[in-house]
Parts: structure tokens; C-alpha cells; sequence
């Protein structure tokens, strides 16, 4: 078989089979990593003048793969993290050929070898209460833009569903009433139901009924009338934190994006006492341990170990050694 045919077929094989057909991967998982081989391929075109279907397998070695990443990180500007993403795409397609194609095992074991970069863990953004409102206020609401953008900065400061699962949200979603909540699925395709405020339902009620949407309509439409998309939800969130951030100079210095109002979200419910384990299951985390990130933000949580905190009854002191190996050890 022609060497430069499989690679195609392969890559192919590796989105219509192994992703949408044996994982039932979601549209999301499928649009990340078929922008990462996008982004390959175009760089492996300019390295080597070759069009992507003259590419052939060998190309994809370890040396150039890292080349790569490193090209993504140097000049497009993503961060560690991202690069790992990346990273874990191509790993995924090379299992599958060291599955598919057995030739090329031993191109998958060194390709699989390639570590993920380390980065630094930074404590989390998120906004206070006061900060939220102030977000708000700055929407106009005069104008149907402005209503809708209150409306779905309320939605997720409330609620705290991910970007994907804002924009996915559909009319019928909504369960208005005494007890309102909206539905949707999350990743794993889990579905679940997050509760309303009273104060949210309210807007959500004055905005569905001039939405005048169908049950499948979405219920955040574009300025065109298709579903909002992820780059349009944040630049509706930019425009409004701008001008929030001329009444609250502490909003105009952190970097806030839909995700931050998440973290925002989880952040209020830990510091009002509510338990680990229900704010994973609110914010649809697989496990508790992904809330433990908010554990570290809490500045609030810390203040009050310290203030439990009793003086120790043991003598202050350092340690000193008592031999010179033991010394030498201690000066390292």
C-alpha cells in the first residue's frame, strides 16, 4: 500500500471511525483535535513544500512533532497547557495507528513517548459578588443586544455551566415555575439540571418572551439569528468587563473570560459552607478532587485556619546537626 495514501486514509480512519463512531466523541473533542491537525499540517506543508496529501508518515517523527509544539508555543503564542492539548491529540491518533497499521508501531511507541511540558499552577481567577453586579450593570439594557447579554451573564454567574454548555442551551432547556431550573449535557455526556434564582427566572421569563424562540431555537442567538459561538460569548463578556472596569478599577486588573465566572460561581458556593462534593455535582465535574483548585484560592478559608491556629508549646529553635556528614546533608 502507497505509504503517502495511508497517511491519509489513517487520518481519516482516525476521525470517522475511532472518534464519531467508536467513542461517540463530542463535537467539541472533534473540533479540538481537527484544528490540531490543521495546524500540523500546515506546518509540516511549509517545512517541507509538500502539500498534506504527499505527506507521508514518516515525516511525523519525535524531532519534528517537537518542532511543532515548539513553533505553536513561539510564534502562534498558546501557553503550556495548550500545547498539551495539542499533544494529547496527536498521542491519541498514534495509538490508533500502532492499532490500525502494526507497521508503524514502533513510530507510535517513540511518538507516544513525548512528554507533556510541566507549567506553573497559578491560583485561580474569579470574581467577588460586589464584582459580579457591577459586570451587570454595565449591560445596557435599552436594547435587545443588551438585554440578551444581561440575560447570559446572569445565566452563567448563577449557574455556572461551561461556555459549550451555555451557548448549547436550547428554548427548550428552560424549566420556568416555582422550581426553575435549565438542563443540559456536560462532559461524559452527562446530563443534568442546575436550579434557578428566583431573580434569574425572572429574566429568563422577560427574555424568552421576546426571544419568541422555538423549542429548538437557542436560547442566546447571535445578532443573526444562529446560535451565539464561543469567540462571540467572550467578546460579549470583554465589552462589558471594559466597561465595568471604569467603575471598578479591581474588575479593569484581572483577566476575566466565561471560564473565570464559572470559577466565580464555585468560589461563592464554597465560601457560603457548601459541601466539595456538591459543588462538583453543580458544576458537573467528573470527581471531588477537581474542586480542590478552589480550596487553594480561598484567601477567606485560609484567614480562618490561621485564626484556629494555637501557638505551638514546644521550644523555638533550629536544627542543628551533630555530625558532619548529617551537616553536609543540610547544606544542600
Amino acid at each position: 500500500m502507497n505509504t503517502c495514501l495511508q497517511f491519509s486514509e489513517l487520518l481519516q480512519a482516525f476521525f470517522t471511525d475511532r472518534l464519531m463512531h467508536q467513542r461517540q466523541a463530542s463535537p467539541n473533542t472533534i473540533a479540538s483535535y481537527r484544528d490540531t491537525f490543521r495546524l500540523l499540517l500546515q506546518f509540516a506543508q511549509q517545512q517541507t513544500g509538500k502539500p498534506p496529501t504527499k505527506l507521508t508518515m514518516e515525516i511525523l517523527e519525535p524531532a519534528f512533532l517537537g518542532a511543532f509544539l515548539n513553533h505553536l508555543e513561539r510564534d502562534r503564542g498558546i501557553c503550556a497547557r495548550s500545547r498539551n492539548v495539542r499533544l494529547a491529540a496527536i498521542h491519541s491518533f498514534f495509538r490508533f495507528v500502532a492499532f490500525t497499521e502494526p507497521s508503524f508501531a514502533a513510530l507510535a511507541q517513540r511518538v507516544l513517548a513525548i512528554p507533556n511540558k510541566r507549567f506553573d499552577r497559578r491560583p485561580i481567577e474569579y470574581l467577588t459578588r460586589p464584582e459580579i453586579e457591577a459586570l451587570l450593570a454595565a449591560t445596557d439594557r435599552a436594547t435587545w443586544g443588551g438585554r440578551r447579554d444581561y440575560t447570559l451573564l446572569l445565566v452563567a454567574a448563577q449557574t455556572g455551566l461551561r461556555i459549550s454548555e451555555l451557548i448549547g442551551l436550547r428554548c427548550d432547556d428552560v424549566v420556568l415555575g416555582a422550581g426553575g431550573s435549565v438542563r443540559c449535557q456536560g462532559k461524559g455526556r452527562k446530563e443534568r439540571s442546575t436550579p434557578l434564582r428566583k431573580d434569574v427566572v425572572v429574566a429568563l421569563r422577560g427574555w424568552m418572551r421576546e426571544r419568541l424562540g422555538g423549542p429548538a431555537d437557542p436560547l442566546f442567538p447571535s445578532s443573526r439569528g444562529g446560535p451565539l459561538s464561543r469567540d462571540g460569548a467572550e467578546r460579549v463578556l470583554a465589552k462589558h468587563v471594559a466597561n465595568a472596569g471604569r467603575q471598578s478599577p479591581a474588575l479593569a486588573k484581572k483577566r476575566i473570560s466565561m471560564h473565570v465566572l464559572r470559577h466565580s460561581v464555585a468560589m461563592d458556593l464554597l465560601q457560603q459552607g457548601v459541601d466539595r462534593s456538591v459543588i462538583a455535582l453543580w458544576l458537573g465535574h467528573e470527581s471531588i478532587e477537581s474542586t480542590e483548585m478552589y480550596l487553594h484560592a480561598s484567601m477567606a478559608m485560609k484567614e480562618k485556619a490561621l485564626a484556629k491556629a494555637t501557638p505551638s508549646k514546644t521550644r523555638n529553635g533550629r536544627y542543628q546537626p551533630t555530625d558532619r556528614l548529617l551537616a553536609f546533608l543540610k547544606s544542600l
